[in-house]
């Protein structure tokens, strides 16, 4: 606007209030909208306030500072640095007739669609079909997948299994890691004795990849082989996982659907039957349930009036068994000036079978050694290793792993949809680990969303003190995320807690557009013009301030679109949707926004802003 001044002849310092004072009223509308877009960001809680609190703190205060930069040191430096009188350079005398041309083109083309203006009823229409046909075509998941570098493999025995045997198939499945992945950095290894509710059939490995510049394949191709391979090892059911971006960062799988109960026969009962259709869902690539019902259990009873006559005592059996089976320490002997533990347990060839307890023996109070098997019974039995509650309800978690082509949100569905089948409605379910993170992190950008809407319109309405002039405004909205969904799509991305973000900063960005061409042509009508004489030079006017701030957006976004960096993968979604978002609203905005305001807007305005500011009238 200064430069347009500078153009007819003003002098800087004329030119720096007079243009400052005619965008005046621009700025602080398309600032306080901006900065309102970022207000629900940053009191938003959980994992989602976490993550962008800050994000929306720095980029309301950038542009608040920066609104204020360009209301006071911009005209001062304009006195300051340009001329009254000079002399273009070649470049611009070489570009300056294709901007006019591309300017008057455009002029010619409003025109002839304001002939027609009532297109823009299917053109919105078509928008909002374009955001409820991507958003059901489009995945949701929480966030996606980084390279990290990390993989981890998770292995469980049968019910029974002993330690020994679970070290041996450890050992087997890490020496076949390092055979097929030579981009293996390290690798560690853990046979766990009190990993999965205290047995001994667990065990778990952490592959460390190189450096991502370092290596060819992704660590998503890597976790793709791995999971084709250890469906060969029969030995033990393993599973491959990654950590979630955000979130959990645990190592387990992505879906986990608690399914609560009032008692544990009632699990006991129900829970083989939903297992048994998750299994056969093609969503999932590996399902595992915390609640077992099969570990196999020896029941020793003690004969006790028997036990009486001899002076055996039930604290006499149970130290007894102790001491041959717990493997525990006695005590501590020294050879060689090294000290040694000295553990007591059964070899293993009189420890194998349940027979071999009954052969122990046992001193009673006379100092006779008897055996237990003229003390106690044995009774073999199957009972739940451990026992889980959620919520104070009795509980199992069912954990899946997605398949190939399928995302989270895929994922709870499918659960969902499998509880409503094979479950009463005396059971409730609930999500626990990155499920849980999904689903409250979709509600609270629901919510944002909606409340950036509602605070950029009650503000714009306070700027303009009118209500037509904010609704003409937010049908840019639309546009912007008809044009982000589709480009998610065509991407292959998904709706994530990213990708939402960037639609929530759409609303600011694409909302002053339409504050430019609806200010402005609110002044041309004040002038005296109609308003489709109105909206077409405002139109016109602003064509230049319009595509320059869209261009320098989606080039400064452009970087995060295209994954520039470690562990960017996540964030290309969101420069995905604003891009795409920014490129086709602009270009529909210019056409849709002079149409709606045509049909919304009121014949004869009152004394414009600009006036108000400078304290008179043009018009006049």
């Amino acid at each position: 606007s200064i430069f347009a001044k500078i153009e007819r002849g003003m002098e800087p310092r004329d030119a720096g209030v007079r243009g400052s004072a005619e965008v005046y009223f621009a700025v602080i509308a398309t600032t306080v909208a901006l900065a309102a877009v970022f207000l629900p960001v940053i009191f938003l809680q959980g994992i989602t306030g976490r993550l962008f609190k800050e994000f929306g703190i720095v980029l309301a205060g950038s542009v608040i500072i920066s609104s204020f930069v360009a209301l006071t040191l911009t005209p001062m430096m304009a006195t300051r640095i340009l001329r009254g009188k000079h002399s273009h350079s070649k470049f611009y005398h070489a570009t300056e007739k294709y901007f006019v041309s591309m300017q008057e083109t455009y002029r010619r083309w409003l025109g002839a669609f304001l002939k027609r203006r009532a297109l823009v009823f299917p053109t919105m229409a078509g928008a909002v079909l374009f955001i409820m046909g991507f958003g059901f075509l489009l995945q949701s998941e929480l966030a996606p997948l980084e390279d990290r570098g990390r993989i981890r493999l998770t292995a469980r025995a049968p019910e029974g299994a002993t330690f020994e045997y679970m070290d041996q198939y450890m050992t087997q499945l890490i020496d076949a890691v390092q055979q097929n992945v030579p981009e293996r950095s390290a690798i560690i290894s853990v046979t766990s004795p009190g990993f999965g509710g205290g047995s001994v059939n667990a065990g778990f490995g952490f592959l460390i990849l190189k450096d991502a510049d370092q290596r060819v394949r992704s660590q998503q191709a890597i976790a793709d082989q791995l999971s084709t391979m250890v469906r060969g090892f029969t030995g033990a059911r393993t599973f491959v996982s990654q950590d979630q971006s955000i979130g959990s960062r645990g190592g387990g799988l992505p879906v986990q659907f608690v399914i609560q109960a009032s008692s544990f026969e009632k699990l006991r009962q129900f829970l083989p039957k939903f297992l048994d259709e998750a299994e056969k869902n093609p969503a999932f690539q590996f399902i595992d349930v915390n609640l077992k019902f099969n570990k196999p259990e020896l029941r020793v009873e003690i004969n006790r009036d028997r036990a009486r006559a001899l002076g055996v005592s039930a604290l006499d059996v149970a130290q007894t068994l102790q001491l041959a089976y717990s493997g525990q320490r006695f005590d501590y002997f020294i050879m060689n000036n090294k000290q040694y533990q000295v553990i007591g347990q059964m070899t293993r060839e009189n420890r194998d079978k349940p027979l071999d307890l009954k052969t122990l023996s046992i001193r009673t109070a006379g100092g006779d050694l008897v055996q237990l098997d003229n003390l106690v019974t044995l009774k073999e039995q199957s009972s739940p290793p451990a026992l889980y509650r959620f919520n104070r309800y009795v509980s199992a978690t069912v954990s899946a792993g997605l398949a190939k082509g399928y995302a989270l949100g895929d994922g709870i569905l499918a659960m969902r949809e499998i509880a409503n089948r094979t479950l009463d409605e005396t059971f409730s379910t609930a999500l626990d680990g990155p499920s849980k993170d999904y689903e409250e992190s979709s509600s609270s950008l629901l919510f944002a969303f909606i409340l950036a809407l509602v605070l950029i319109y009650l503000v714009l309405a306070a700027q303009f003190e009118s209500f037509r002039d904010p609704l003409i405004i937010m049908f840019t909205v639309p546009l912007a995320l008809a044009g982000a969904l589709f480009s998610l799509w065509y991407f292959g991305q998904t709706l994530n807690i990213f990708s939402q973000i960037g639609q929530i900063m759409l609303i600011g960005l694409v909302t002053k557009n339409g504050i430019l061409i609806v200010e402005f042509a609110n002044q041309r009508k004040a002038q005296g013009l109609s308003v489709l004489n109105a909206i077409q030079d405002a139109s016109a006017a602003r064509l230049r301030p319009i595509l320059m701030t869209a261009l320098s957006t989606i080039l400064g976004t452009l970087p995060i679109a295209l994954a520039i960096g470690a562990g960017a993968e996540s964030r290309v979604s969101m420069g995905i949707a604003v891009v795409g978002g920014l490129v086709l609203a602009t270009a529909l905005t210019l056409f849709v926004i002079p149409a709606i305001y045509s049909y919304i807007s009121r014949e004869g305005a009152t004394v414009s802003n600009v006036d108000e500011a400078l304290g008179k009238s043009d018009a006049s």
